[in-house]
């Protein structure tokens, strides 16, 4: 498949995009082609969906606060969204941003946050971290835009995994393990479904910690001899995981 063209500017729309299309960018999006970048009529962009694949389209129609953008050409088909599920303990808005971001970036498909005993954050913006999602798919080439999901209790997740995941291992980073090299316990897993949990800036509480470790589809992992931030810890261990039994 072709690469993403990174010197055009891309953008995320809802419409459909089929050939000889035409789409109307929001007024928001609309003002950014024409007021930031300064683009102008025959200037050409790159459109997805998450459903058709990437278009390369022809602003058209230009306004002083509107255009429209018309389909020329279909760059790349339609891929299946990533089959990694991310779950993490929220954090602060701007680490909560960047986390969002580069998980996006690392191959995420679903993103959820959990609540654990020792979250800092139990209110989250999911608007805010949808727009997070489509901004990192734009400026990365991504085609099937990331799902995310509203908070869940840790303990609720937990009971409900087997019957809702019955086939995906869930890793998840724990400070307590003995050994501090992850690819140990990476290596005795096979490929398939997979997720990533990565706890509180505080850590699991320790009840949280043999919760976890109490169910058989629950495989924990060590992530290095240092102490990291936990924006820090969720690309360290999407690294380690999509490297070793990912898709990388």
């Amino acid at each position: 498949m072709p690469r993403s063209d990174f010197r055009m500017q891309r953008l995320h729309v809802d419409a459909d995009l089929a050939p000889d299309g035409r789409v109307e960018p929001s007024r928001e999006q609309a003002n950014y082609l024409l007021n930031v970048l300064r683009l102008e009529a025959g200037d050409a962009i790159l459109l997805f969906n998450g459903r058709d694949g990437e278009w390369r389209a022809e602003i058209t129609e230009v306004g002083r606060k509107t255009c429209v953008l018309r389909l020329t050409d279909h760059i790349r088909a339609q891929t299946p969204a990533a089959d990694l599920v991310y779950l993490f303990a929220p954090l602060k808005m701007a680490r909560l941003d960047y986390m969002v971001q580069k998980a996006v970036e690392m191959g995420a498909g679903v993103i959820r946050p959990v609540i654990t005993r020792h979250t800092q954050v139990t209110r989250v913006n999911l608007d805010r971290m949808a727009a997070n999602v489509v901004e990192a798919a734009e400026q990365c080439g991504i085609l099937a835009v990331p799902t995310v999901k509203p908070p869940i209790d840790l303990v609720r997740i937990l009971e409900t995994w087997e019957r809702q995941e019955p086939d995906r291992r869930l890793i998840f980073c724990d400070e307590g393990e003995e050994s501090d090299n992850p690819l140990a316990a990476l290596a005795k897993l096979g490929r398939g479904p997979l997720a990533v949990l990565i706890g509180p800036e505080g850590g699991f509480a320790e009840d949280e910690r043999a919760l976890l470790r109490g169910y058989t589809f629950v495989t924990p992992i060590p992530l290095g001899p240092r102490v990291l931030r936990a924006d820090t810890a969720a690309v360290a261990a999407l690294a380690v995981v999509q490297a070793t039994i990912g898709d990388w």
